[in-house]
Order: C-alpha cells, then sequence, then structure tokens
C-alpha cells in the first residue's frame, strides 16, 4: 500500500468511523477518492489529516471528519442530480460524482474552476460539469436539483437556490448561528420549506453569502 493509500485508509478508521460514519458506499467513494490530488502540491502530505487545507488565497477545503458527516447527512441517491456550490478544487464534487447521477460543480473563482476542471478530468470524474458563476445565484438553467450542497458556512439561504430544490428535494448547509455553524437539513415540497439542524458544524465562511436577503430562516 502506497502512503497516501495508507494515509487515506487511516483518516477512515480515525477520523471518520469514530465519529458515526459507516456508510460503506459513503467509505468506498471517499476511498475512492485521491484527496491529494486536490490539494496544492506541497500540502500534498497533510491531505488526509483532520484539517482545513488552503487551495487558493481565501478558499479553504473543509476537513475531512466534517465533510464526511454532511455527505452522510446528503442521503445522497444514485439518481441525484446535485448542484455542488463552491466546488474549489473539485474534491466535494468527485466525492457526490461517485454517488449520485450527476453532478454540476459551481465555483465562482475562475482559477479554481479551471483547476477543478482539470483535475476532475484527469481522476475520470466524467459525470462532473464545472461551471463558473455566481455561488449565491446558483445554476437554475441546468435544475432543479435532487441536492443542493453548499461547501462553506453561510449566514442566510437566498431564495434564488431554495427555488432550485427540485419538489422532494433537499439542501445540505452549514449556517451560523450566534458565531457557531449549526449543519442544517433544508427541504422543499408543495412550496413549503422545513429546516432541520443536524449538528455542529465549524467550516470555511463564504463570505459571498454574508449579505442579508429578504428571506431568511
Amino acid at each position: 500500500m502506497s502512503d497516501t493509500a495508507s494515509a487515506r485508509q487511516h483518516m477512515i478508521d480515525s477520523q471518520l468511523r469514530p465519529n458515526e460514519m459507516n456508510d460503506e458506499t459513503i467509505i468506498q467513494a471517499i476511498t475512492d477518492t485521491r484527496r491529494e490530488k486536490f490539494v496544492p502540491k506541497s500540502l500534498g502530505g497533510v491531505a488526509y489529516h483532520d484539517n482545513e487545507i488552503q487551495v487558493s488565497p481565501g478558499r479553504r477545503m473543509m476537513g475531512p471528519m466534517v465533510f464526511a458527516r454532511l455527505i452522510g447527512a446528503a442521503e445522497v441517491k444514485k439518481t441525484d442530480l446535485v448542484l455542488d456550490i463552491g466546488c474549489a478544487t473539485g474534491y466535494s464534487s468527485a466525492v457526490l460524482g461517485r454517488l449520485a447521477e450527476a453532478v454540476v460543480a459551481l465555483e465562482e473563482d475562475e482559477m479554481l474552476a479551471e483547476k477543478a476542471t482539470n483535475i476532475l478530468a484527469e481522476e475520470s470524474c466524467d459525470n462532473v460539469a464545472v461551471v463558473t458563476g455566481s455561488l449565491t445565484e446558483g445554476l437554475a438553467a441546468q435544475g432543479p436539483y435532487d441536492l443542493i450542497f453548499i461547501n462553506g458556512m453561510i449566514d442566510h439561504i437566498p431564495q434564488t437556490l431554495l427555488d432550485q430544490i427540485a419538489e422532494g428535494g433537499r439542501m445540505i448547509c452549514v449556517i451560523r448561528e450566534n458565531g457557531v455553524g449549526r449543519a442544517c437539513y433544508v427541504t422543499t415540497e408543495n412550496g413549503i420549506v422545513g429546516k432541520r439542524k443536524l449538528f455542529d458544524a465549524n467550516i470555511p465562511v463564504f463570505s459571498s453569502f454574508s449579505r442579508k436577503e429578504k428571506f431568511e430562516f
């Protein structure tokens, strides 16, 4: 077993499984995704540590443990069309792509979007399409989506994104409340939006979601 494969397995055994992540389908998707390929080469040696990793100025990839818990909460189905908001270099999209039918990876930073496109192609993630655009606007033209996954902590959910959740679909996000991040499972059914708080989660903040909109929970 290579050093990186050993580090990946250690991450699963020491970080994921002890934190209630025992879904073997998700474990396999994470096992099959080479996280070190999605971080700067100089940080490849710490790719599997339970820490955030800076992938560009002002942008950080969330730690493996909280990421895995959020993926588990998403209840991804093989038939799902997923909108992955703030994909950065594409790691989250690669994992989601192994679980869902198709993933639209949305990134507002053009350089990160280019990196994500190249890495995902190298890793044969053929069911993931990277699109550059506003994170708060989403991508209505490709929706609605069975799952919207937001990769950063937000202060509010824009109505534009709620409108892109398919009937009976859901959103997984972390909302900042009084300085604390709360992982939330958001649903929409018959025009009614519901929100269920899941667990505390400290992940990188998306500053583009700091401006308050008319609709808030």
